[in-house]
């Protein structure tokens, strides 16, 4: 598995596979290309079906305009045979001749892939040796340490420093999230909630509050999202939500240090990256359990282990998190990162919650391991058909009059 810095990306929403990834990938065909005298990019599948709506071609054109012009063709009826966000970029002379092609897909939380083959991508190390949370949790429990640690031996000194830029990143997006009013940019003329959230749970008692500025914690980071302001993939931008209420929430009502908040972090960051590798967080590839359900079992994980729980009931609170997410498609209105992903956010931040606490009732054993629900999460993504995997051809969004 690779360093977490590739689960936790620092940059601007709505979506991390359709407007982070595409920048990305157009940014590394310009550095290339200075001389080209027109691009040609062409958009697949999902890219091409909800791309207007995640701003793929503002996210494009920012890279590519500054050099040349850019001609974009959707194709969103054609998926290339190794991943559904799959882009072509063609750079052309002054007589019209390719003068470069370049085949890529945008694999979810921002990662870009050739498909298997090694080309034009820099290559990123592998850092960890075990890639599975049974090799994993047995490591702890021999070695009496916990997830985190095993992060800390596998990773190198700095990640402590960026898991803190992660951290203030997160924290950051959800206090301007809480104190933004207005409407959403898009055609819904969707209304932020998350400031109204935030007051109303003021009033009510002690057990309904808690409710009440987790749902407001998480709105606020996945409106900040929708927006386009600056938020950390965990593991996507469409689920950016779920992890930091969890963690602002328990950081503020319980007192937790900037350590054990970034130790919590850590452990999540693993829970992602282990799905990452062993399956998709990709909402084109498996549907909508692939990120919020992911970002569920991370937030799991976190509280889980900020309330003391062992590696055994972590395990068993991320596979909870995982596992009742299992089946849920993606089909977002419009192409927007709105409905239903904005309060799918919430629900998953109160759910991770009720995942630790019924962890910690046990005393970590169960049946079904979340490396099995990992391997039915991708069999399932997969024979979902793809009307129900961020095309908005299908579900929710069919035949929706905004």
């Amino acid at each position: 598995m690779k360093s977490l810095r590739e689960i936790y990306r620092i940059g601007k929403g709505p979506s991390s596979s359709h407007t982070m990834g595409p920048q990305k990938a157009a940014q590394a065909f310009a550095a290339r290309n200075g001389g080209a005298q027109s691009f040609i990019v062409t958009l697949y599948g999902s890219l091409a079906a909800t791309g207007k709506g995640h701003m793929t071609d503002a996210a494009i054109r920012s890279e590519l305009e500054p050099l040349a012009p850019v001609d974009i063709v959707w194709m969103p009826t054609v998926f290339l045979p190794f991943h559904p966000n799959a882009m072509k970029f063609e750079a052309k002379d002054g007589a019209g001749h390719t003068v470069d092609e370049w085949t890529v897909y945008s694999i979810g939380g921002g990662a870009l892939s050739e498909g298997g083959t090694k080309g034009k991508l820099p290559e990123t190390p592998e850092v960890y040796d075990m890639n599975t949370m049974t090799e994993i949790m047995k490591w702890c429990e021999d070695t009496g340490r916990s997830y985190w640690e095993y992060v800390n031996i596998c990773e190198d000194a700095s990640i402590w420093d960026y898991l803190q830029q992660v951290w203030e990143t997160m924290k950051a997006a959800v206090e301007r999230g809480i104190n933004r009013e207005g409407r959403l940019p898009g055609p819904l003329n969707l209304m932020r909630k998350a400031p109204i959230y935030y007051v109303k749970a003021s009033g009510y008692k002690q057990s309904l509050q808690t409710r009440g500025l987790v749902y407001s914690y998480a709105l606020a980071v996945s409106e900040e999202n929708a927006s386009g302001g600056t938020i950390v993939t965990a593991p996507t931008c469409g689920a950016c939500g779920v992890l930091p209420a969890v963690l602002y929430h328990t950081a503020k009502g319980h007192g937790f240090s900037d350590t054990r908040i970034l130790h919590a972090i850590a452990t999540a960051g693993l829970i992602g990256n282990i799905v990452k590798h062993n399956a998709s967080i990709s909402g084109a590839d498996v549907g909508c359990q692939g990120e919020v359900g992911v970002a569920c079992a991370m937030a799991s994980a976190a509280a889980c282990q900020l309330f003391g729980g062992s590696p055994s009931q972590i395990e068993y609170a991320a596979e909870m998190g995982l596992e009742h997410h299992l089946g849920m498609t993606c089909d977002p209105v419009c192409g927007l990162v709105q409905i239903p992903c904005i309060e799918r956010n919430a629900f998953a931040a109160t759910r991770a919650l009720d995942a630790n606490l019924y962890a910690s009732f046990s005393d970590g054993t169960h049946r079904v391991s979340f490396d099995k629900v990992v391997n039915v999460m991708k069999q399932t993504g997969h024979d979902i058909p793809s009307l129900y995997k961020e095309t908005s051809a299908g579900g929710l969004a069919k035949d929706f009059d905004a």
